[in-house]
């Protein structure tokens, strides 16, 4: 496992503005008594992912001078409005030279995943060919594994808020799916409502 720690970065996209949270930054929502982007770090952390990445975007400095987040690197994504696309190809360009040969990409909004499941998606990976990524009784979701040769064309099609999602549907046949609906639960904190899944 200490290969596959040092080789497989966890990426950690956390630069939203939370629009329908009155545009509360998610990074700062609550949870557990501290910042939810602290929590969300810690997650990748304890789930085997020596290097960790954070994207930062609404209220960065804020979010700097609040959340703890020891030995991360953070980075500032300035076109953060422009969507989930520009936060993932920041992130992805920071892990150029660091010698990551994969990175696991997790959600700041899903509390609700946690080490067990970045550990099962993390085991996938084999080489800088894999594409892996946590399923929920068979359905895709996060945290998803990206393997480096996928990286020039993730960054070409990650655009607004898809995210890598038009990369994966077309290469869906080469994505192993890592079921973990029996240990994490894939919610977003998206509205006010949603707001009772934090602790």
């Amino acid at each position: 496992m200490t290969a596959k720690r040092d080789q497989v970065a966890g990426l950690l996209l956390a630069a939203g503005g939370g629009r329908r949270l009155g545009g509360r930054p998610k990074a700062l929502l609550e949870h557990r008594g501290r910042p939810l982007v602290e929590y969300a770090a810690g997650v990748l952390r304890a789930g085997g992912c020596a290097q960790v990445h954070v994207v930062l975007g609404a209220r960065a400095g804020l979010v700097r001078s609040r959340a703890v987040l020891p030995d991360c690197v953070l980075i500032d994504n300035a076109r953060w409005e422009e969507g989930m696309g520009s936060s993932l190809r920041a992130g992805l360009d920071s892990l150029a030279g660091t010698g990551a040969r994969a990175a696991l990409v997790s959600l700041v909004d899903q509390p609700g995943i946690g080490p067990e499941a970045v550990a099962r998606v993390l085991a996938a990976y084999a080489s800088e060919t894999t594409l892996a990524a946590a399923a929920y009784d068979g359905v895709r979701g996060h945290p998803v594994l990206f393997g480096a040769g996928h990286w020039p064309g993730i960054s070409a099609t990650a655009v607004g808020d898809r995210g890598a999602r038009a990369y994966l549907k077309a290469n869906e046949d080469a994505i192993t799916l890592v079921e973990c609906g029996d240990v994490a639960q894939a919610y977003d904190i998206d509205t006010e409502g949603d707001l009772i899944h934090l602790e």
